[in-house]
C-alpha cells in the first residue's frame, strides 16, 4: 500500500517508542488502528456509492435502448397488407388503359388452344392369393395314470410304523414340584 519495508517499519516503531513512551504506545497504536479502520470504511462506502451510480447510469442507458427497440418493433408491426394491394390495381401512367384486360384475354385464348392432356388409363391392381400356412402338428398330451396298487414301502419304514409309540411323558406343575421339593 505505502511500499514500506520491514526495516523502515522498525525505524518508525523505534522513534514512536522514544517519542510517545512505552506507557502510552499501546493506546496510540490502538487509536491509529481505529483511524485506519474508519478511513477504510469511508473508502469502501465511497466506492460502493460510485459503483451504484455507475449501475444506475448503465440501467438508464439500457432502459433507453430497450424502449427504442420496443418502439421500432411496434412501428414495424403496424403493417397493413391491404394498402400495397390497393396500389397494385391502380392504373399506371406508362400503360394504356385496358392493357391488363387485353393481356388477360390473350392468355386465356392461348390456354384454350392448347390440347387437353392425355391421362393414362387407370390401373386396377388385384390382390394376389396368399397361401395359408399349414398348422403345426402338436404332440398329444398323455394323462398320468393313477396307481391302483399300494405303494411299495421300504422295509425300514414299515418296521418303524409297526413299533408301538412311546407313552407321553407327564409334566409336573410348579405347585406339585414345590411340594416334592424339586426346583423347576
Amino acid at each position: 500500500m505505502f511500499d514500506i519495508a520491514w526495516s523502515e517499519m522498525l525505524l518508525i516503531g523505534g522513534v514512536a517508542l522514544v517519542v510517545i513512551g512505552p506507557k502510552d504506545l499501546p493506546g496510540a497504536l490502538r487509536a491509529a488502528g481505529q483511524a485506519i479502520g474508519k478511513i477504510r470504511r469511508m473508502a469502501s462506502e465511497f466506492q460502493g456509492q460510485f459503483n451504484e451510480a455507475m449501475r444506475e447510469a448503465e440501467l438508464t442507458d439500457l432502459k433507453k435502448q430497450v424502449e427504442d427497440i420496443g418502439n421500432s418493433v411496434q412501428a414495424s408491426t403496424n403493417f397493413d397488407p391491404i394498402e400495397p394491394m390497393k396500389d397494385f390495381g391502380a392504373a399506371d401512367a406508362s400503360k394504356p388503359a385496358g392493357a391488363d384486360d387485353k393481356a388477360m384475354k390473350d392468355a386465356e385464348a392461348t390456354l384454350a388452344k392448347l390440347p387437353a392432356p392425355d391421362l393414362p388409363a387407370p390401373v386396377n391392381i388385384a390382390p394376389s392369393p396368399v397361401a395359408e400356412p399349414e398348422p403345426e402338428a402338436r404332440p398329444k398330451r398323455r394323462r398320468k395314470t393313477v396307481a391302483t396298487e399300494e405303494p411299495v414301502v421300504p422295509a425300514e419304514v414299515a418296521a418303524a410304523e409297526e413299533r408301538p409309540a412311546k407313552p407321553a411323558r407327564k409334566r409336573k406343575t410348579k405347585a406339585v414340584a414345590a411340594e416334592d421339593g424339586e426346583t423347576a
